[in-house]
């Protein structure tokens, strides 16, 4: 009898340790500035340690309704409703850019509709046993003369709103990215860019010169991330994931140091 009290003791001791030893995993849902080629979302996905899975299901051009509305949050459900081999899977959910107006089929209401849609994405993660993760829209890197224009603002704030009401986990990448970059300035700020800034680009244009008809046009913006600026909002996205949920820290391969 005795014996088999150890053994037993022995199989609940393991069954504790082997939870506890259990890996995270870390899905992305968002637009284009997490995508993969164009975001920070597989820079992110590449600072955790290598037992941690780390899906990019971010895709560019998708706004709060439409990445439902094409199906592939139910993706996200799927994986969710098998994440019995993870000790937890954090979604984090970003969206804002596609969300604004002039956007037909992508645009939502500010008011009525991208706020009902983030709380949406938050009850059913938990809901699935996920730990919802809300993410303000990165910034744009856009100047008005030495000051950044953060148009994004507006959902920004929405997505705190949100994350208030649904208890969510808030990682605020619009109030740290936009401080970033002013801080950086114009110049600084375009090296972050998916290619060098053309000579000339944002000056008045020559009304004495004809553009040539079909001129391929530069895939230089300040929405969008290469190499450098991929791995630098990475960074950051960590630190902030670090500061709201500690228990991350050790699944990444500096150990979540700022």
């Amino acid at each position: 009898m005795l014996i088999q009290r150890i053994a037993l003791a022995a199989l609940v001791l393991a069954g504790h340790a082997s939870a506890a030893e259990a890996p995270i995993r870390v899905i992305l849902v968002g637009d284009s500035t997490m995508a993969t080629k164009s975001g920070y979302g597989d820079a992110l996905c590449a600072r955790f340690t290598p037992d941690v899975t780390c899906v990019n299901l971010a895709r560019g051009g998708r706004s709060t309704g439409s990445f439902r509305a094409e199906g592939r949050w139910d993706e996200v459900e799927r994986m969710l409703k098998n994440g019995a081999g993870f000790k937890a899977t954090y979604v984090l959910v970003q969206f804002g850019h596609n969300d604004q107006p002039g956007k037909p089929g992508r645009s939502t209401d500010l008011v009525t509709q991208f706020p009902a849609n983030m709380a949406r994405y938050a009850q059913e993660t938990r809901a699935l046993g996920g730990v919802p993760v809300l993410v303000t829209p990165l910034a744009r890197r856009t100047f008005k003369g030495t000051y950044l224009a953060n148009d994004l603002a507006p959902w920004a704030e929405a997505t705190r709103r949100a994350a208030a009401q649904e208890h969510a986990v808030l990682l605020d990448l619009n109030k740290d990215s936009v401080a970033a970059v002013q801080a950086m300035g114009q110049d600084e700020a375009d090296t972050l860019a998916v290619v060098p800034r053309p000579a000339g680009y944002g000056l008045p244009a020559d009304p004495n010169k004809t553009e040539p008809a079909g001129a391929a046009r530069s895939a230089f913006d300040r929405t969008h991330l290469g190499a450098k600026g991929a791995e630098f909002f990475a960074r950051m996205v960590e630190r902030e994931l670090v500061a709201a949920r500690p228990e991350t820290a050790p699944y990444f391969k500096d150990g979540g140091k700022p």
